[in-house]
């Protein structure tokens, strides 16, 4: 906090409590807001960016995301006015260098806070890996990535409308519907060669036609509750008390299911505990660490002790499925190995 306060006072010449005192602040012409305002946001290392940067290229919607050399762009809508972000990786800062590009200077920190949500920068990833290498099975998984964060949407409303995008479909699909929406509902923009429109919000998807999407009516009808269920509610996406309680309100919404709740709750609500029990990317996971195959309910009671850092355990369940190299395999048999031999000694196994 005191980084970004000395920050926001030389580039902008005063602090940020002005902005509580006054509307609107207006800018000299020529200032870094008409430029972009650079910042560096610290972590905890170790950090994993390949593994983030590699979860954001998989899934970046054309024109309102873009991914290259080393760096993640994307638009984005906030208050009404459209800005774009520029994130890199600082490995020697400890940090990632953000540039924000916005005709609204108060927009500023809610900004920042998105991008601290979206690239998990507050976790603390050896106190958490501590806790779940407790299970043998996790242990070879944060060997091989010690650094793996959980990866958040920039909004819930645009989370919650990949999720559902993405219901029985590979990744891939689920990206190039997302594009679909985007060109029917989006506002077009041009932010740069790769950026040139901003997510739908939901009154825009509420008048779309979406049946251009080409997709089952059922999953058109969820979109359309979806939307309205964000206009009713602007805090639908937002974290209740307890997990619980966040995925009864989210299931609420017709054609919202577990997975998808549990899904949305883990990267929208930012709740750590989040934990889609029935996803096939973490039972073919728990499969790949373990060697034999596994039901949603006997992952759902074996992930019981991972609690309250299960969306963790998820994570790198999802990496062991798909994202891990050769050498980190490698670190999973020999571990994986050695967890046999142990339960071996102790008579754990038939």
């Amino acid at each position: 906090m005191r980084r970004f306060n000395e920050t926001f006072q030389v580039l902008f010449g005063r602090p940020p409590s002005a902005l509580r005192r006054k509307a609107v602040v207006a800018l000299p012409e020529g200032s870094a807001g008409a430029g972009g305002v650079t910042l560096r946001l610290r972590y905890r290392p170790p950090y994993d960016w390949p593994a983030l940067l590699a979860f954001f290229r998989a899934r970046a919607i054309a024109g309102v995301e873009h991914v290259a050399e080393a760096r993640y762009a994307r638009t984005f809508e906030q208050d009404g006015e459209v800005g774009s972000v520029e994130i890199q990786h600082l490995p020697d800062a400890q940090s990632l260098s953000v540039s924000v590009r916005t005709a609204r200077v108060e927009a500023l920190p809610q900004v920042v806070n998105r991008i601290r949500r979206v690239f998990d920068l507050a976790a603390d990833v050896t106190a958490i890996g501590a806790h779940l290498v407790q299970d043998p099975l996790l242990a070879p998984l944060f060997e091989a990535r010690p650094g793996l964060r959980v990866p958040g949407g920039w909004d819930g409303f645009e989370l919650g409308v990949r999720a559902v995008l993405g219901q029985q479909v590979s990744v891939g699909a689920g990206r190039q519907l997302g594009e679909k929406l985007v060109r029917l509902c989006g506002t077009p923009v041009l932010l740069g060669p790769a950026l040139t429109r901003v997510f739908p919000r939901p009154e825009q998807v509420v008048q779309g036609e979406l049946s251009q999407l080409g997709m089952p009516r059922a999953r058109i009808d969820t979109l359309l509750a979806l939307a309205r269920a964000a206009i009713d509610d602007p805090c639908l996406f937002e974290p209740r008390t307890t997990l619980e309680q966040t995925v009864e309100r989210l299931c609420a919404v017709r054609g919202i299911g577990a997975w998808t709740a549990q899904y949305i709750a883990l990267r929208a609500a930012r709740d750590p505990d989040a934990f889609p029990a029935s996803d096939r990317g973490l039972l073919r996971g728990i499969a790949r660490c373990d060697g034999q195959e596994w039901s949603a309910d006997a992952l759902e009671r074996h992930a019981e002790r991972w609690r309250p850092w299960r969306a963790y355990a998820a994570q790198h369940l999802w990496a062991a499925d798909g994202c891990i190299q050769e050498a980190p395999k490698r670190a999973v048999v020999r571990a994986r190995s050695q967890r046999i031999s142990k339960e071996v000694a102790y008579g754990s196994l038939e």
